[in-house]
């Protein structure tokens, strides 16, 4: 998409300050050596959201493996996330396929589901090790892309709020942890200026909107950039 289609249809995400022009979002990435793309994960980078006037109806996976794509001939890309997995789930379904496309890097979400309940802190890190750590021996980069900070966002019924922020942030904690100590990137949009702002929010109150999802890309971009 040229900077003036989005500018036609989407005049909003156009002259938003929280979002990026995906053809500079493009030139941006261009420098990245990724020829095989996978995405792995649950509801996030599958892509669940609601749409919002104004802004592209794209998620932000989406949004980067076409901002990839766009500048590398004979990319490819593969996208296995599945909505509502834990992370053992995800492992169980998603890493042996991740593993077969032989990407040279991955883009993953987990452990949203696992955080809407109270969990172990030390089975969770060993439930991302087991899922992470093979796909960056294989040689991939592993790209892990952080929550909103839905807990405070007022979208949460407060007798729930305290104890779910506890939970999504130690949460993120744990992914960047893991991340880093795979020598991977993790995009923390946990604590993104807009992280707990009503308006990135699906009316669903629990996914990102087509904002977010805008949102969420340009914070990727940033990162890799």
């Amino acid at each position: 998409m040229t900077t003036h289609e989005l500018a036609g249809g989407f005049e909003l995400e156009a002259t938003d300050p929280h979002c990026v022009d995906p053809e500079a979002a493009a030139d941006r990435l261009r420098h990245q050596p990724w020829q095989r793309f996978a995405v792995l994960g649950d509801s996030v980078t599958a892509g669940v959201r609601g749409p919002l006037d104004g802004y592209r109806d794209a998620s932000f996976a989406d949004r980067l493996v076409e901002a990839l794509a766009s500048t590398r001939p004979g990319f490819e890309s593969v996208n296995l996330a599945i909505p509502y997995l834990t992370v053992a789930e995800i492992r169980e379904v998603q890493l042996e396929p991740a593993l077969a496309f032989a990407p040279d890097a991955v883009l993953v979400s987990a452990g949203g589901n696992d955080a809407f309940n109270p969990f172990d802190p030390d089975h969770l890190r060993t439930q991302l090790e087991l899922l992470l750590a093979p796909l960056a021996e294989s040689g991939a980069t592993v790209l892990t892309v952080g929550l909103f900070d839905l807990a405070r966002s007022g979208l949460v019924p407060a007798d729930q709020a305290v104890e779910m922020a506890e939970r999504f942030d130690a949460l993120d904690r744990i992914t960047a942890d893991v991340t880093q100590n795979l020598g991977g990137i993790h995009i923390d949009t946990h604590h993104h200026p807009l992280s707990a702002d009503a308006s990135i929010y699906a009316r669903d109150r629990i996914h990102g909107n087509a904002r977010g999802h805008a949102v969420a890309f340009a914070a990727i971009v940033d990162a890799l950039a």
